[in-house]
């Protein structure tokens, strides 16, 4: 009997290749729905002084590394707010930020 799923993607994520949504505004990455457990995984030196969200630096969330754009990467990507989990390639958030940036839509 085969596997139902669907196998896994070989391409990577177009988000490795964007971090727009990671760069747009310091109000993007707040905590909303996380809970303590969750919110204490976070390394302190990434949370906002507030703590109301990620710490960012201008528009750009602490926890991203790369180039935007260019090649980018989530440090805390496991564990990262439940407002990145809800970013999604293509999505109103995503066309916002890659506009933005002066990035083209994704399909």
């Amino acid at each position: 009997m085969s596997d139902p799923r669907p196998a896994p993607s070989t391409e990577p994520s177009p988000c490795q290749a964007c971090g727009a949504c990671c760069d747009y505004a310091p109000s993007w990455p707040r905590f909303s729905t996380e809970s303590d457990e969750d919110l204490a995984r976070i390394p302190a030196k990434l949370v906002a002084k507030d703590q109301s969200g990620m710490r960012c630096f201008e528009n750009r969330c602490a926890a991203l590394d790369g180039v935007i754009g260019a090649r980018v990467a989530c440090t805390i990507y496991d564990i990262r707010p439940d407002v990145c989990r809800a970013c999604q390639p293509g999505d109103e958030a995503c066309r916002i930020a890659r506009d933005w940036h002066g990035l083209p839509r994704l399909a």
